[in-house]
This record gives structure tokens, sequence and C-alpha cells, in this order.
């Protein structure tokens, strides 16, 4: 009797017997880029799975961890980074418009819809490269890629220009607020507030966490578009494509909605 209920103590593996669940992870993560999580919670947020037949986030990457699925530690964009960079203190700060400091505090919480945040994507760093302008809204997390030919002020204020006037009046509905780098390309940024309500903050020197959603993004699109690689070797059909994607993208911050859908 000792033997027999020995046989049946004990938490027992849910991966035989949860294979349609198993199947969906693997197919989302290879085919669409999903993370283990969102997989894992987008399918009861949608209610494509009941509860009872899912395993939660921290099981499945115990499973990658025993080689039970096809998808590997190497495959997981985030598991193998490592942080290489040196912390370098600016002395003398070059003041190139309204300072982060006098931000509203109200800002940080993102309860409020229409704060972005702004920053430049270099390809191959030559000089007849072109360059991505990217935007993302701190409420809703939704990603704008603009294809600009320089990193020249002037390539950036005439994209700014173009977005005016595409969004034309809702802008000051959508634009409330931008906060950049102290970057020379966003040295006439401020220039924005003298035709229209949108007020321009700029972040503390090499402080990229002041503006840490952008720079999150920025991430995103190097998995398409690797450092050192031209941006010239990417169509504009690629860049619409990856900005799709990113506004696609079920986010555990969204409680796995999609920018998209909190955008609209």
């Amino acid at each position: 009797v000792y033997q027999n209920h020995r046989q049946h103590c004990g938490r027992k593996s849910d991966f035989l017997k949860k294979h349609k669940f198993i199947d969906y992870v693997q197919r989302h993560f290879f085919e669409d880029g999903w993370s283990l999580d969102v997989c894992s919670n987008r399918c009861t947020a949608v209610g494509e799975f009941a509860s009872s037949d899912i395993v939660c986030t921290r099981t499945l990457y115990n499973y990658v961890d025993q080689g039970l699925l096809d998808i590997h530690n190497y495959d997981l964009p985030e598991k193998l980074k490592r942080n290489t960079k040196l912390h370098r203190i600016r002395r003398n700060k070059k003041k190139l418009g309204r300072s982060i400091e006098e931000r509203p505090k109200e800002i940080n919480k993102r309860n409020e819809f229409g704060h972005w945040e702004c920053d430049l994507v270099l390809g191959h760093k030559s000089k007849d490269d072109e360059v991505l302008l990217t935007l993302s809204e701190r409420m809703s997390r939704e990603f704008l890629i603009l294809r600009i030919p320089d990193k020249t002020s002037v390539s950036v204020m005439q994209a700014f220009k173009e977005l005016q006037r595409q969004y034309s009046e809702h802008w000051n509905d959508i634009f409330k607020t931008i906060t950049t780098d102290n970057g020379s390309e966003f040295a006439d940024l401020s220039s924005l507030e003298d035709v229209s309500n949108t007020l321009v903050y700029y972040a503390h020197p090499y402080t990229s966490c002041d503006k840490g959603t952008v720079e999150r993004h920025n991430g995103l699109i190097r998995r398409f578009i690797p450092k050192g690689e031209a941006i010239d070797n990417y169509s504009l059909q690629d860049i619409i494509d990856i900005e799709t994607w990113c506004n696609s993208l079920p986010r555990k911050i969204l409680a796995y909605h999609t920018p998209d859908e909190i955008f609209e």
C-alpha cells in the first residue's frame, strides 16, 4: 500500500497533458516573436485557453532549461544580454531647452495619454547611411519609426513637420509633450513650441533611463536590424513591418493588450 501511494504522491508534470498549449506557445514564439510570458498570459486574456489548460511563465522557462521545448536559451533575446557600458559623468552640460526636471511629476505615472519619448537609431554610422527617428508614447507604448536621410537637426525637424501634417488638427491632442536627449540632432526640437502646444523636455546627459520607454523599443528594433548593419539594406516596407510588429505585440504592462488597441 505504501509503495502504491508513493507512486501517486507529489506534483506531476503537465507537459504531455497540455500539449495543445505547448504547440500554441512554440508557434507564436517562432512565428510572431512573442515572449514566453506573453504566450502564457495573452491566451487567457482573450479567452483562447482556460487557466486550467495552460502552465505559468516560470514553468515555461523551466521547460526551456530542461530541454523539453524546441525553444532554447539562445533563442530568448533578453536572457543572454550583458551590460558592458561604463557609467560616465559629464561635467559641462549643454542646455538646449527645458530640462526634464521641469516636466510635471504626473507624467511619470503614465495615466495621461499624449506624452512621448524620442530618439535616433543608427545603422552603419557612416555619413551616407540613413537613420531611424523613433517615438514612443508613454501610456499606450505606441511606437512610431520614421526613416530620415541623416542625423542632422534639419532632417529631424523635416520629419516632425511631416508628422504634423499627417495628424493635422489632432496634433495638440496626441503630442502634448516630447522628451528627448541632448544630442545635436535635437537642438531645434524646442522650436515645436512656437508652432504648437507641444512642450519639449531634454533628459539629463548620459541618462538613458530618463526615456526608458523609447530605449526599450529601440532594443526591439535591434532584433531585426543588428548594430553596425546599414539601414539602407532594409526597404521601407521592412521598416513598416517592424513598426507593425512592435505595435501588435501584447504587453504584460498593458494587461496583455497590444499598443495599437490602447492607442486607438
